[in-house]
């Protein structure tokens, strides 16, 4: 018999099942808005966070860096003591060994060259050690003090001098004791040489290196060229003389430099420098016509044009594994004064030209060949004493240098020395430098 009761439930149970379905979704939607409203406010209250702390740090900040600019400038008004700064200092030692085939007795045939000329003495001896300090005074000044320490013991000021750092327009200004920064080594410290010793040229004509005291302006220009004009005034202390006694100075000087680079490899400087001193009581050895060692004394003018030309290679320039160094300089000068009593003039000039490569990062070979002319000379009545030639010096010179370290350098170096007309000089040199202490980037 059918049963009506079970048919009726289950037919109500049919019709309540989407009901049921359609409330448990209703839920499930309230759940997740309440899910998502709960997430907004937990990321609104960290937004809020992060923006208070960073609010408090641009306070801080700023706080600080005005706290900053005020002790800047109450520094730079007043230095509280004398421990304000902490100069840069630095110690060159050097060390030489020389083998000669010639005595120390040294002179240049037919140029009179004063001041320290020659390859120094033979066997063991301190070549020139130098102690450095350099500091910014304040912030319109910086200053810097070069000792020489030579092997006879003694010491002698290279370098004494303030310079400016914040004059307008691109223009410093050096007062003091200082290298002439006419040609290209000129202005160079020992220690940054390539070769053991100067050029003969220089030794001839500049004494080997010429320092003043006096005043310097240079101007370097807002161009993408390397662009750098100057001029000096000074003393006139030339080849270890002492310039004159008198109001104003006895050497002036006028140089140019331009420069730029080739590519990203090759890098380029030249230069014109134009020099005019009058020294006095000039002393430089030479032979006299008994073929005696005699110092002869000179008084009078000179005048020095200078032309210089440096060209650097590197890949990618980067000098660290390799890079290669061609560099020359002509110097021409014109000579009238007096020899010891008597009338003197002189037209000579001179030049060198070198290379050196970076073979290895630890190791560079160089190779060097320079040549005085010895134009045309008039030695008035000194002419029955001294020896008149037209005799050409010249020299050529290989060197060999081990770099373990930016602060140690170890070079062998060995020269022809074809200075004297009497005499061939082969030498061999072994020299050590070790650089201690905070040390400045070298110029180009």
């Amino acid at each position: 018999m059918f049963k009506r009761k079970p048919m009726v439930r289950s037919l109500a149970l049919a019709l309540l099942l989407p009901v049921a379905a359609q409330a448990n979704d209703s839920e499930e939607i309230e759940k997740l808005r309440a899910e998502i409203q709960q997430m907004k406010q937990n990321y609104e209250a960290r937004i809020q966070t992060l923006e208070t702390r960073l609010q408090q740090t641009e306070s801080v900040a700023g706080q600080a860096e005005k706290t900053a600019e005020t002790a800047s400038i109450q520094a730079s008004e007043k230095p509280t003591s004398t421990n304000a700064f902490n100069p840069d200092i630095s110690l060159i030692l050097s060390g030489l060994y020389a083998n000669r085939t010639q005595d120390s007795d040294y002179h240049i045939t037919g140029f009179q060259a004063g001041g320290e000329v020659g390859p120094g003495s033979r066997g063991f001896s301190l070549a020139e050690s130098e102690l450095g300090v350099y500091a910014s005074v304040d912030p319109f000044f910086y200053g810097g003090l070069n000792l020489a320490l030579a092997s006879d013991n003694s010491v002698a000021v290279e370098e004494a001098f303030v310079q400016t750092t914040s004059l307008p327009a691109d223009f410093t200004l050096k007062a003091g004791r200082f290298f002439s920064s006419i040609g290209y080594l000129n202005d160079q410290h020992a220690h940054t040489w390539d070769f053991v010793d100067n050029p003969l040229a220089y030794q001839a004509f500049l004494g080997n290196q010429f320092g003043d005291d006096g005043v310097q302006v240079k101007w370097l220009a807002p161009t993408d060229l390397f662009v750098e004009l100057g001029a000096e005034y000074g003393r006139g202390r030339i080849a270890e003389s002492e310039g004159r006694d008198k109001n104003g100075g006895s050497a002036g000087s006028f140089f140019g430099h331009v420069g730029g680079d080739v590519g990203v490899n090759n890098s380029w400087r030249a230069g014109l420098s134009y020099f005019d001193v009058s020294p006095e009581n000039r002393e430089s050895n030479d032979l006299d016509s008994m073929d005696a060692y005699v110092t002869n004394s000179f008084t009078g003018e000179d005048k020095i044009w200078m032309g210089d030309f440096v060209w650097k290679w590197s890949p990618n320039g980067n000098a660290t594994d390799r890079s290669f160094k061609l560099q020359g300089e002509y110097l021409h000068r014109k000579e009238d004064g007096l020899l010891n009593t008597d009338d003197y003039t002189a037209l000579q000039s001179g030049w060198y030209l070198q290379s050196v490569y970076k073979f290895m990062r630890e190791w560079r070979t160089g190779l060097r060949y320079d040549q005085l002319n010895s134009g045309s000379v008039d030695y008035g009545l000194n002419s029955s004493n001294l020896v008149d030639s037209d005799y050409d010096p010249k020299r050529l010179s290989w060197m060999v240098d081990y770099n373990p370290s930016e602060f140690t350098r170890i070079r062998l170096q060995f020269a022809r020395d074809e200075s004297r007309i009497d005499a061939t000089d082969n030498q061999v040199f072994l020299q050590y430098q070790m650089s201690l202490g905070a040390h400045g980037a070298h110029r180009f």
